[in-house]
C-alpha cells in the first residue's frame, strides 16, 4: 500500500466508526461488558474524538506532509506497541502513526481494552487483505525492530529492561493539572469539571490536581462539579468514592465534596479515582515548576490548554511530548 491508500483507508475507518453498523455497535457493547469503566457515553466520546481529530482526510494529509512521508516505505520495520487500557482506544494514535508511516504494527493490547482495536483491525482486513501483514496482534512482542510501550511507572521499569537495546519510546504515569486564578466564569468551571470527570478521571489528560490562589472560594467549583453527580450511581466509581471518603474521615482530614467527588489538599499531582487534589500558590513564579514537570501531561487554564478541551488531543498532541512520527521516520 502506498501512503495515499493508507490515508484513504484511515478515512474509511473513520466513516465506519461513525456508522450505526450492528457489528461495530456489538463490539462496543462487548467492550462495556468486559470493562465497566467503558460506558456507552464515554465510548461514544472517545470514538467521536478519534474521528473528528484524527481521521479527517485533510488532517491526515497535512500530518503526513509535515513529516514528508514517502509514498512507499522501502524499509518497513516491525514496531511493537504495548497499549494501555485506561480509556477506550487510548492506543489508537500509536497504531495510526505506525500504519501511516508504512511500518508493521505488532500490537499487544491491554486486557482492559481488548475488543475495540481488534474489531477495527478486522474491518481493515476485510477491506484490504494486505492489512493482515502490517497489523498483527501478539501476546509476546518478540523480534521487533522498535517498541512503543505505555504503562505505569512500575511496568515502565520492565519495558526499560526488555526494550532498552532497541529504539523505543517508553511512557510512564502522567496526569494533568489545572491552574486557576479565581476569575474563572461559571462556564470555565463547568468545562474544568469536564476535564476532571470525563472517562471517570482515568486518562493522563484528566485534571487530577488544581492550583488555586490563597483564599480561593471553592463553592463555584463544587457547584460546577455537580454536573457529574450521577457518577455516584456507577458502582465501580461509587466504591472508590466511598473508600476515599472513609480514609479522609478515619484520618480526621479536612475535605470538601459535592457528594460524588472529593476535594483534598495534597501537593501530589496524582490523585485516586473520585478525588481531586488542590494546592495553594502565592505567586506565578511557583507555577513555573509545573511547566517542566515530567509527571504533567497537560496544564489547563488561562494561557495553557483551554478549559474543556484537554480530552480532545489533535494528531500533533503526542503523549509525553515525544514526537512519535519523528521517531518512526528515523527507523526507515
Amino acid at each position: 500500500m502506498n501512503l495515499q491508500q493508507r490515508i484513504n483507508l484511515l478515512v474509511r475507518l473513520g466513516e465506519y466508526i461513525k456508522s450505526e453498523n450492528e457489528n461495530w455497535q456489538e463490539a462496543q457493547r462487548k467492550a462495556t461488558r468486559e470493562n465497566g469503566w467503558f460506558t456507552a457515553e464515554f465510548m461514544e466520546m472517545a470514538t467521536k474524538n478519534i474521528v473528528d481529530n484524527f481521521l479527517q482526510k485533510e488532517k491526515l494529509e497535512a500530518f503526513a506532509s509535515a513529516y514528508q512521508l514517502p509514498e512507499l516505505n522501502a524499509n518497513p520495520k516491525k514496531v511493537g506497541i504495548v497499549m494501555a487500557g485506561n480509556i477506550p482506544l487510548v492506543g489508537f494514535h500509536d497504531f495510526l502513526c505506525v500504519f501511516l508511516t508504512g511500518h508493521i504494527a505488532v500490537i499487544k493490547t491491554s486486557s482492559k481494552d481488548n475488543v475495540l482495536i481488534k474489531h477495527l483491525a478486522e474491518q481493515l482486513y476485510s477491506w484490504v487483505e494486505e492489512c493482515r501483514e502490517v497489523i498483527v496482534f501478539a501476546e509476546l512482542l518478540k523480534n521487533c525492530d522498535a517498541y512503543i510501550a505505555t504503562g505505569s511507572n512500575n511496568s515502565a521499569r520492565y519495558f526499560d529492561y526488555y526494550f532498552s537495546k532497541y529504539p523505543s519510546i517508553i511512557r510512564r504515569n502522567r496526569t494533568s493539572v489545572a491552574i486557576l486564578t479565581g476569575n474563572e466564569s461559571a462556564e470555565d468551571l463547568e468545562k474544568l469539571s469536564d476535564d476532571i470527570h470525563l472517562y471517570f478521571g482515568l486518562g493522563c489528560r484528566n485534571v487530577t490536581q488544581i492550583l488555586v490562589p490563597e483564599n480561593y472560594d471553592f463553592v463555584p467549583l463544587i457547584n460546577a462539579m455537580k454536573k457529574y453527580g450521577h457518577f455516584a450511581d456507577h458502582n465501580k466509581y461509587r466504591n472508590n468514592y466511598d473508600y476515599q471518603l472513609s480514609l479522609q474521615i478515619l484520618n480526621n482530614k479536612f475535605y470538601m465534596s459535592d457528594g460524588s467527588t472529593l476535594l483534598v489538599e495534597n501537593a501530589s499531582p496524582f490523585s485516586p479515582i473520585s478525588q481531586v487534589n488542590y494546592s495553594f500558590y502565592k505567586n506565578k513564579e511557583e507555577i513555573k515548576s509545573f511547566q517542566n514537570d515530567e509527571n504533567i501531561q497537560c496544564l489547563v487554564g488561562e494561557g495553557f490548554t483551554p478549559f474543556g478541551v484537554a480530552q480532545q488531543p489533535s494528531l500533533t498532541d503526542f503523549a509525553d511530548g515525544v514526537d512519535t512520527m519523528a521517531f518512526l521516520k528515523s527507523l526507515s
